[in-house]
């Protein structure tokens, strides 16, 4: 039976939740994409992925959704196609554009149970903090996992209580500037990113790994509310 294994761990109510809840996610890259991996696996029944990027060749070495196959693919389609693949079922809501204040009113966030921030840019990824928030839907926002090698180094902990990543200090200092201080949830490394002239390098393991403690965050969050 599809969902036998975690059935024994959320048991027939847990699995009943997810597949009537709705889970909105930002970027389908390194972390992303594993996000939605998880979420699809899991049973969650409606899944909106926002991403206007297309799959190229630097992105093989650490997305999931990035095949020789899938060269070239719209990420949003490249997505919903491996979902298909693994669980026709699941609802895959696309948005297929680069979210900022001139596309924002095409995503509706308010229609959403949760919401998963997994994008690099810091205004956009303010402004979808800021719009849950807002809209009371609770988000989990993952920070920077460029320039780092090690995946025990992440952590979950509410915004107010991040350190060192950059991308963190940055979100949490704009966000501060509209009131909100506390009640993010956030996933976050303490290791010190490493330089390399203004280029980002990334691996396959710390990417997905923040990814997985994301979606295990949406998961859990969302079967503790039956």
């Amino acid at each position: 039976m599809r969902y036998e294994r975690i059935r024994l761990l959320l048991g027939e109510e847990g699995l009943r939740k997810l597949s009537q809840s709705k889970v909105l996610l930002f970027g389908v890259g390194g972390v992303g994409s594993y996000v939605f991996e998880a979420l699809v696996r899991s049973g969650v029944g409606t899944v909106g992925v926002v991403d206007g990027d297309k799959v190229s060749e630097t992105d093989l070495n650490r997305q999931l959704i990035a095949t020789e196959k899938t060269l070239g693919l719209s990420k949003c389609e490249a997505a919903k196609k491996r979902a298909t693949e693994v669980n026709s079922s699941v609802n895959v809501r696309t948005y297929p554009l680069f979210y900022d204040e001139t596309t924002q009113e095409k995503v509706p966030i308010e229609e959403y149970d949760y919401v998963v921030d997994a994008i690099d840019d810091v205004p956009a990824k303010t402004d979808v903090i800021l719009r849950a928030v807002r809209a009371g839907v609770p988000v989990v926002s993952v920070m920077g996992t460029g320039n780092k090698m090690r995946p025990d180094k992440l952590i979950v902990a509410d915004i107010s209580k991040t350190e060192i990543c950059p991308l963190a200090r940055a979100v949490r200092s704009r966000l501060r500037k509209e009131g909100v201080t506390k009640g993010v949830k956030t996933v976050f490394s303490k290791e010190l990113p490493r330089s390399f002239g203004g280029k980002i390098g990334s691996t396959a393991f710390v990417p997905a790994t923040a990814g997985m403690i994301a979606a295990s965050e949406v998961i859990t969050d969302l079967c503790q509310k039956i």
